[in-house]
């Protein structure tokens, strides 16, 4: 089949089923795909390494021994560590590391009978909102190619949306699912914070981060999730210790009568035209199908920026201490002591995103500064979780959008870093309260080049089956998770 590319998650996990596709005939493809990517998306990939595992697959196939997930393809974030590809976190500090085990996310996927397709672009080590801070060049967005993918997910988001894979991993520390999945008009999910292992997991902010799955739809969002969630409590210390779920089981219950609650500080001013109007759409569907709508008021959203950015360097200053050019990572060639060493491999293995995040988090943690700086931060990082739960006994989940606009320009925030980190208002709340979120397409711009919108679903602690059930039934009524840039004309790199 030509159009094999143009499958879900669910449908390739039927066909293999019912044997009218094979694992080695969708691998190829997809690594034929992949071959011809324009978009920087793929950092690296082996055919020995998926086809050896397309094959392995096949044979339990071929056994009826097959797994949840038995011979669908799926490419990581290259935060994942993997014995199998490089694990370079998109820097330099990493190039060519290899690493002796596989990250638990990696780990449960394959075991779930996912083949493996490559690693994937990304911000250096998950820091940036656009993609451009990776040190081997920046992703584009299928959909424009002067147009940013979103970050730092942005090679997970871009893939898919190109469909060089039907699925991904990414990280979101504040956003780095959800709005790359807006911005290239794809499905992606955050779960609650300890749902999945961070063992593995390249830290950027370590009681930030969590892992989830970016697909086409809710569907395939639902099915990778239950793969990649569980307890790994012997080698995550903040994973939760909560039995498997099948995220899947909940996919047919109807909404009506739920209430979902708009926060007002999500409708202000800054909130682009267009992504405003698709929201009330979106909106519209939801109400058709019995969904009630209450105002809803979270008041320290503008707050969660300057708290995110002295929690989440503050973290990346102690765990980016490890990289010192001694037991892995880049080394300085040219040195005299020990000293110069360290300041050398440190200061040519890392990007000026990442030096910037390590100074800022550094100063906050100093002498001095501490309690007026990162004390203060987490105080009201606590009572941003509090809104939340005030807000949930009003409602039963949270729409808004993802981000104020739609993707931006390459280039058009590098020189203004503050209004990048403005572009992450509506992500940090939840990221910063530990919630559930999830991205969800619901437009398109209109323009020359059209981009696509997203509508973000928040949920309250482990309600990820509720936020996948209304995404579901949303992407029941409408089409804009089915659009791509292959057949709008817009894909730069023609890959058909």
């Amino acid at each position: 089949m030509s159009d094999i590319h143009n499958l879900s998650v669910a449908e390739l996990s039927t066909a293999l089923r019912n044997k009218s596709l094979g694992a080695v005939e969708i691998a190829q493809h997809f690594l034929n795909r992949i071959a011809q990517d324009k978009l920087g998306s793929f950092l690296s990939y082996s055919p020995e390494v998926t086809l050896k595992a397309a094959k392995a697959s096949q044979e339990r196939i071929n056994q009826n021994q097959l797994a949840p997930l038995e011979g669908v393809p799926i490419a990581h974030k290259d935060v994942f560590v993997t014995k199998d590809f490089p694990s370079t976190a998109g820097s330099k500090m990493l190039v060519n590391y290899k690493s002796s085990f596989d990250a638990t996310i990696v780990s449960k996927l394959a075991l779930a009978g996912c083949v493996p397709l490559g690693k994937l672009n990304c911000d250096e080590f998950a820091m940036g909102s656009s993609n451009e801070n990776s040190a081997f060049g920046p992703v584009l967005n299928p959909w424009d190619s002067k147009a940013v993918p979103g970050g730092s997910s942005g090679g997970s988001a871009a893939a898919v949306s190109a469909q060089l894979t039907p699925a991904a991993t990414g990280t979101d520390t504040g956003g780095s699912i959800r709005q790359p999945a807006s911005f290239c008009g794809i499905t992606g999910i955050k779960p609650t914070y300890g749902r999945a292992s961070r063992y593995g997991m390249i830290a950027y902010a370590s009681s930030l981060d969590q892992a989830g799955p970016m697909a086409k739809d809710a569907m395939d969002c639902a099915l990778l999730l239950g793969a990649m969630c569980g307890p790994d409590l012997d080698r995550d210390s903040t994973s939760l210790d909560l039995p498997l779920e099948d995220f899947t089981a909940h996919l047919n219950q109807s909404i009506k009568g739920l209430r979902i609650g708009l926060p007002n500080e999500f409708f202000g001013e800054g909130l682009d035209g267009q992504v405003r109007l698709a929201l009330e759409q979106a909106q519209s569907v939801l109400t058709d199908l019995g969904a009630q709508f209450v105002p809803i008021s979270l008041p320290k959203t503008e707050l969660s920026i300057p708290v995110y950015y002295i929690i989440a360097p503050a973290e990346a200053s102690s765990n980016l201490s490890r990289f010192d050019g001694v037991r892995y990572g880049h080394r300085a060639k040219e040195y005299s002591d020990l000293m110069e060493m360290y300041k050398k491999s440190r200061a040519e293995g890392f990007g000026a995103e990442v030096k910037k995040r390590i100074m800022t988090g550094a100063y906050v943690l100093s002498h001095g500064y501490y309690d007026a700086y990162y004390l203060q931060a987490q105080k009201i990082r606590r009572m941003i979780a509090e809104d939340f739960k005030l807000a949930f006994s009003k409602c039963d989940l949270i729409m808004g959008p993802v981000a104020p606009s739609t993707a931006w320009g390459l280039g058009e925030k590098t020189a203004d870093p503050l209004s990048s980190y403005l572009a992450d208002i509506f992500t940090l709340p939840a990221s910063l309260a530990g919630l559930p979120a999830m991205s969800v397409p619901c437009g398109m711009s209109k323009a020359a080049k059209p981009l696509p919108i997203g509508m973000q679903l928040i949920g309250n602690y482990v309600q990820e089956s509720k936020l996948l059930n209304v995404a579901h039934q949303y992407q029941l009524q409408t089409q804009w998770h089915k659009m791509s840039p292959l057949t709008s004309g817009n894909m730069s790199g023609d890959l058909e």
